[in-house]
């Protein structure tokens, strides 16, 4: 009831938002999950042909995240995420109806450059429409995220029943309902003139030294969550010998989600800078490694083998549920408001690289623990990576390099927005708070400022 009431005291844009991310989650797993079988026993597609489309799914969305945050700023969030739930019906709708590979290159194509247009798109219009309350509405939309990523398996699954055309077209039909319930109830709001060009825009987020640094941070935070996917799934399944035992890591998630999330976002707000949380999060993720590293090897097949796993998988999500919201909240303010949607696919775009690094990576690291008995092996270098990542969050909070953290330089509401086009006259006179090497950080508080009063902006992820 309390989250219910929560959700109700947010603006409409940010309540569609919510539903409308545990409808992206419900589709996208709903068919992604299946895809690959199909197309290998279904279609009879080779190994390598199966990775090419799956390859240019992902190529797709992570290389062109960047494309949808400009998007974004340039001709509205609104307009993006309709946009992008539109391509992705229609990408989807492809792998029902088309069994050729030219088809299916195609589908590949527009499903993932439509998460690559709403997924920062969503998350700049929930971040200009929360205003303070960033915080609360990202750690909402970590539920509705959390809960369509199970739902859709678990329906995508029954559908299989029936067969896989039945299972992309309900997914198709998902995002359909999507784009047409932005279309009618998502409030539009006029996107702000931008100054200078779009490459200028790049060049200006590029230059911030300080939120790329943030940005490669958080490289251990994407790389574990993956590991929700693959590393305690497969730990699930050997400690048990039950293929259905990777599900009860993504069943606990979702119960912990549901129970905890608001709570310990509105908790840990009411007591300090999210960058210190960050940091704090980033620490129980690495520690999260550390009880299945613990009996890697020693499993005798009982239920109780699962206990050291399913410990690791809730404290990787308690992990996840302390960092993320302020993660998303800090995104903001490292700049222009103006280009919260760029600096989203930025970000989204160096966290794509490094999940991919990073499974990649666990992968040989759990091939290399079978072959020469080590399975301690992966465990233990993810338990390594997250006080990593927490050390450098750490060290951006003691030199005052995030948002509204102590010693951070809050840039001055009245002084005028220079320029970062080169072309532009007023370029020479362009502040050290909006381009160059030193770029300081503005607080929050000063991008809430800047925010138009008019509650009707949006931003997702999908």
């Amino acid at each position: 009831m309390r989250t219910w009431h929560e959700i109700r005291r947010f603006p409409l844009a940010v309540r569609l938002l919510l539903v409308n991310q545990l409808g992206v989650n419900t589709g996208f797993y709903l068919l992604i999950p299946y895809l690959a079988v199909h197309l290998g026993e279904n279609l009879g597609l080779s190994a390598v042909v199966v990775g090419i489309v799956l390859g240019v799914r992902n190529l797709s969305q992570q290389g062109l995240f960047l494309i949808g945050g400009s998007a974004a700023d340039r001709l509205g969030a609104r307009h993006v995420i309709i946009a992008g739930c539109a391509l992705r019906t229609v990408g989807f709708a492809l792998f029902a109806l088309g069994d050729g590979l030219p088809v299916l290159l195609a589908a590949s194509v527009l499903s993932g450059l439509a998460g690559a247009l709403f997924n920062p798109a969503v998350r700049t219009y929930l971040a200009q429409e929360a205003g303070e309350r960033r915080a609360e509405a990202f750690a909402l939309f970590n539920v509705f995220a959390t809960t369509g990523a199970l739902i859709g398996p678990l329906l995508g699954g029954a559908l299989l029943l029936v067969d896989f055309r039945t299972c992309a077209l309900t997914a198709a039909g998902v995002f359909a309902v999507l784009t047409l319930a932005q279309a009618l109830v998502l409030p539009a709001r006029k996107a702000p003139p931008g100054k200078g060009g779009v490459l200028a825009d790049w060049r200006e987020v590029a230059g911030n030294r300080a939120f790329l640094g943030f940005a490669l941070a958080m490289v251990g935070m994407f790389t574990l969550e993956n590991q929700l996917y693959l590393l305690l799934p497969e730990g699930a399944r050997q400690a048990t010998g039950w293929d259905g035992a990777a599900g009860l890591v993504l069943l606990l998630g979702t119960l912990a989600n549901l129970a905890l999330q608001l709570r310990v976002t509105r908790a840990l707000k009411a007591r300090g800078h999210g960058g210190r949380w960050i940091a704090v999060g980033l620490t129980l993720m690495g520690l999260a490694f550390l009880p299945p590293a613990a009996v890697s090897g020693s499993s005798s097949g009982g239920w109780l083998d699962a206990v050291p796993v399913l410990l690791g998988a809730l404290l990787l999500h308690l992990g996840i549920m302390v960092a993320s919201p302020f993660v998303m909240e800090l995104i903001p303010g490292f700049g222009r408001p103006e280009l919260t949607g760029t600096r989203f696919g930025i970000f989204y775009a160096v966290s794509g690289v490094a999940a991919a690094l990073g499974n990649t990576a666990v992968g040989w690291a759990m091939d290399t623990g079978e072959e020469t008995g080590a399975g301690w092996l992966p465990w233990v270098c993810c338990a390594l990576l997250g006080p990593a990542s927490a050390a450098a969050v750490a060290r951006l909070y003691r030199r005052g390099a995030l948002p509204g953290s102590p010693g951070a330089v809050t840039a001055t509401p009245t002084a005028p927005v220079a320029s970062a086009d080169p072309a532009d006259p007023a370029y020479p006179a362009a502040s050290a708070a909006s381009v160059g090497p030193a770029y300081p950080v503005a607080s929050a508080a000063s991008v809430a400022s800047a925010e138009p009063a008019d509650p009707a902006e949006e931003r997702s992820n999908a």
